[in-house]
């Protein structure tokens, strides 16, 4: 039976030195760090024997710009998966980590109903939905090789959540999805028999300012760096099975 590799990648540092929630915003690119991070990752791919024949990501400047060095690597024309974006927030282009009090405005309350949905963006089972489709089409285009889907930490986080039937609501804390890291699923036909979680580019982890909360020794941006409210809401969602 075919096995397949499905590494699910997020993207490099961002160049944001006003520490916006960029979320789905145009315009935001790597940083010198983050370009250094997608070319390292490239050249362990290449120099470990992976066989990458597809090379897949977000729309978002990004992600495209995290999965240009593994395309050149392996002689593959990268191609735009829209279900691999960002997750959506109602709080892009706030920077309110310089002063949380921000998000007890009455202008935002609308947003705080229901954490566990959760209501100040794009729901958890949605981010999963779509993650898992994208997963499962380039299972098929890669059948028998290797695909390196660039992505962003929540979605990344949300659908490795699901596979491990735990809640998809959580701490972001305790993401383990650091920049520029690799979640790999491994599948024998089309069932899923493996996952791993690695960091090609740890070395240079402590170099970056992150700017979301998790399992990593990245700095968090500070000053007018961003946070996002909520997510220490704890909430059940029902476990599913593999993607495929």
């Amino acid at each position: 039976m075919a096995r397949t590799t499905i590494h699910l990648m997020r993207h490099g540092e961002v160049h944001n030195p006003e520490c916006v929630l960029y979320g789905r915003l145009p315009g935001y690119h790597l940083s010198n760090l983050g370009s250094r991070m997608a070319q390292q990752v490239a050249d362990v791919l290449a120099a470990s024997g992976h066989d990458l024949t597809h090379v897949i990501t977000s729309p978002l400047e990004r992600a495209r710009e995290t999965g240009a060095p593994a395309a050149a690597a392996f002689g593959l024309t990268p191609t735009v998966d829209e279900r691999l974006i960002e997750a959506g927030s109602h709080f892009e282009g706030v920077a309110v980590n310089d002063d949380r009090r921000l998000l007890a405005s009455p202008r935002y309350w609308r947003y705080y109903i229901n954490p566990m949905r959760p209501s100040w963006g794009e729901p958890y089972r949605d981010i999963v939905a779509r993650m898992r489709a994208a997963v499962v089409s380039a299972l098929t285009a890669a059948h028998g090789h290797e695909a390196l889907l660039v992505s962003h930490q929540l979605p990344v986080w949300s659908l490795r959540l699901f596979l491990e039937g735990r809640p998809l609501a959580h701490d972001p804390r305790r993401r383990q999805c650091s920049l520029a890291s690799l979640t790999s699923l491994t599948f024998e036909g089309r069932t899923l028999v493996g996952m791993a979680y690695w960091e090609p580019a740890g070395d240079l982890l402590r170099e970056a300012r992150d700017m979301v909360p998790g399992t990593s020794p990245a700095s968090t941006a500070a000053g007018t760096g961003v946070y996002t409210p909520g997510h220490d809401d704890a909430a059940q969602a029902p476990a599913q099975g593999a993607p495929a």
